[in-house]
């Protein structure tokens, strides 16, 4: 069963010290789209199904070290391609680090540091985004927050798994972390590394809903923005 949405997922933001650069490593990999009114803090890329990844200014940025416990990579996002081996040695080329390799899918780091995956999908004709994965200390109870915040369905669970959302429907997936260490925003040293913005079209409606389902406020707001906090510690916001 969906439930009614508090909001929309408007986008999935990694922190970096170098955004252009970021920006431009994905739209290079993947063929993402830069929108125009890019901001000295903020750049903002669509694919063409809907997703749409934020590269968020962070000059005092601290990368993840996958699979390092104490430098958590919080998040990472999934990648399909009909052939993992070419699409690794072309995101090398274009800067990224290879860290693991696998008969189905591998693991790699971006320039800024943020792991990402490249699964094989024998029906994708390129590089594209399939979903964004959450670190949390309870797959399920972080992916009934999501699915109650989004309105998504929770269209699976295993043992340490969840995902809420459909295959081409930008899903958001759930991976419980044994040694899972939560962020501490705004503290460099505990980075969020990855947040989602989630679009409402009242913020002062949606905040209690927002509250009620599990979120914490955090103290970070601007003229269109606030900072929360979900069940597992990850920050997010809420966007208007």
């Amino acid at each position: 069963m969906t439930n009614e949405p508090i909001g929309s997922l408007r986008a999935v933001a990694l922190d970096a010290a170098d955004i252009s650069g970021l920006a431009s490593f994905y739209e290079e990999l993947a063929g993402l789209r830069r929108r125009p009114g890019a901001e000295h803090d903020w750049i903002s890329l669509e694919t063409g199904d809907g997703w749409r990844l934020g590269f968020q200014l962070a000059p005092d940025h601290v990368p993840p070290r996958w699979p390092d416990p104490a430098h958590p990579q919080q998040a990472h996002l999934d990648f399909r391609a009909a052939d993992i081996d070419a699409a690794a040695e072309r995101a090398q080329a274009l800067g990224a680090t290879l860290l693991r390799r696998g008969e189905h899918w591998h693991t790699l780091a971006d320039p800024a540091g943020h792991p990402f995956d490249l699964a094989l999908n024998a029906e994708a004709e390129n590089v594209t985004l399939a979903g964004v994965m959450l670190d949390c200390p309870d797959a399920q109870v972080l992916s009934h927050f999501y699915a109650r915040l989004l309105g998504k369905p929770v269209t699976f669970e295993a043992e340490g798994m969840a995902m809420i959302g459909e295959d081409g429907a930008q899903p958001v997936m759930f991976q419980q972390v044994e040694a899972y260490t939560a962020p501490r925003w705004p503290d460099p040293a505990h980075p969020q590394q990855v947040h989602l913005d989630v679009l409402v079209d009242d913020v002062e409606a949606a905040e209690p809903l927002t509250l009620a389902a599990g979120a914490s406020r955090l103290d970070g707001e601007g003229d269109n923005w606030r900072v929360y906090a979900d069940p597992a510690g990850k920050p997010f916001c809420l966007v208007w």
